[in-house]
């Protein structure tokens, strides 16, 4: 018979599996069958998610869940392409963010428009033609290519076309979680519903000129690929130097923390001016590597998973501790200053984007605030004598080196 120290949910924590009764697979021993899934199952999405089915002993409690994934969302498509969003409304966490993944074809276009907030993007693949104009009335023309950003601030009207060969995807990113493209100013609704002699009026013409105006939104729809941008630029008036880019080459920017584990890059608004109320980092981690131990102070980070595998933990007070998993296309929240880190579970580089709805990218490294702690002092804070804990990481890391 178990003695009152030995019977189930008195047993001694231990490291790895610290809680009191026991959580985890590790602490089923002797009870094979407290394991069984025998009920109803889709073991496709079991196999997405290894850390939910059998998470580690060190998962605790609950918390709202910071998975989601534009491979669950439903795609409006139109002749020219396609987009599919994750909304508050999809995804109750992301109060802050709101994501909008879309396609267009070699010269599908995205009719001209603009919205209440701000829209921060980044290509994923292929080429795009972005147009613009400031607030202060200046224009801008300009060509995207994989891994570069575009950012318009709230009010900025716009309009983007795909390239030759491949067309543009890309992920756009709004500072209000409940954005989504069923709420945008529209050019050809606004025509639709304005008076046609008031059109005339503003634009000097007679009224039969709009006799052929759209009647419904166009949102997006096939056009023909424009030629080469020089004339664009000259056609649209583009002047050079009068105002802040509103693009940015993200991906051949200089690391902000790059070793044989990976490396961070970041955008904001201290190398990207105009890039004001969004933040972001495109991370790469090799196989075998992490993004270390960390949290957010001044934001909720919004991810977006590009290529490879990953899993994360997010810890916060009471203890809540819970892990799942990311591949391409999926998307995490992690509330600001939640401990939080982001492992490389497969054989491929892991690449995934950090966005922040923050003016600068700011992170506090477990790591590095430890190692600026008086040693005594943590020593007795975690049972580790002073002479190893000076054999710890003596600042941030970023990226976790391969050792």
């Amino acid at each position: 018979m178990d003695t009152p120290e030995t019977a189930i949910g008195h047993e001694t924590p231990t490291v790895g599996n610290p809680d009191l009764p026991p959580e985890g697979r590790i602490n089923t021993v002797g009870h094979p069958r407290s394991v069984e899934m025998r009920g109803p199952r889709n073991p496709a999405i079991d196999s997405q998610f290894p850390n939910q089915i059998d998470p580690p002993a060190t998962d605790v409690s609950t918390q709202p869940f910071f998975w989601s994934s534009f491979n669950i969302s439903s795609r409006r498509i139109q002749a020219g392409g396609w987009a599919r969003e994750l909304t508050k409304q999809d995804f109750a966490i992301s109060d802050e963010i709101a994501g909008v993944n879309m396609y267009l074809e070699p010269g599908g276009i995205r009719e001209l428009h603009w919205h209440q907030t701000a829209e921060w993007a980044v290509m994923t693949r292929g080429r795009c033609r972005v147009t613009t104009i400031s607030r202060s009335g200046r224009p801008s023309v300009e060509d995207v290519e994989e891994g570069d950003l575009w950012f318009f601030p709230a009010g900025t009207p716009h309009s983007l076309q795909g390239l030759g060969p491949d067309g543009a995807e890309f992920v756009l990113a709004f500072d209000d979680g409940d954005q989504s493209e069923s709420n945008t100013l529209l050019l050809t609704e606004w025509f639709a519903h304005t008076p046609p002699e008031v059109l005339a009026k503003n634009f000097g013409v007679a009224q039969e000129v709009f006799a052929d105006i759209p009647l419904h939104n166009l949102w997006i729809f096939p056009g023909e690929e424009p030629g080469e941008l020089a004339a664009d630029q000259d056609a649209a008036g583009v002047e050079w130097g009068a105002d802040e880019p509103v693009i940015f080459r993200l991906s051949r920017s200089k690391p902000l923390i790059e070793n044989s584990g990976g490396s961070i890059q970041i955008a904001d608004s201290t190398n990207f001016p105009l890039s004001s109320t969004v933040a972001a980092a495109l991370v790469t981690v090799e196989p075998g590597s992490m993004r270390e131990l960390h949290w957010h102070p001044n934001a909720d980070e919004w991810q977006y998973y590009l290529r490879g595998s990953a899993r994360m933990t997010v810890f916060n007070n009471g203890p809540h501790a819970n892990t799942t998993d990311f591949r391409p296309g999926d998307v995490g929240v992690v509330r600001r200053n939640y401990g939080h880190y982001v492992e490389n579970t497969g054989d491929d580089v892991l690449q995934f984007l950090e966005v922040f709805r923050a003016d600068k990218y700011e992170e506090v490294s477990l790591a590095q605030w430890l190692s600026h702690v008086p040693p005594k002092l943590l020593s007795q804070h975690l049972n580790i004598d002073e002479a190893t804990l000076a054999t710890f990481p003596q600042g941030t890391q970023g990226i976790t080196p391969l050792r």
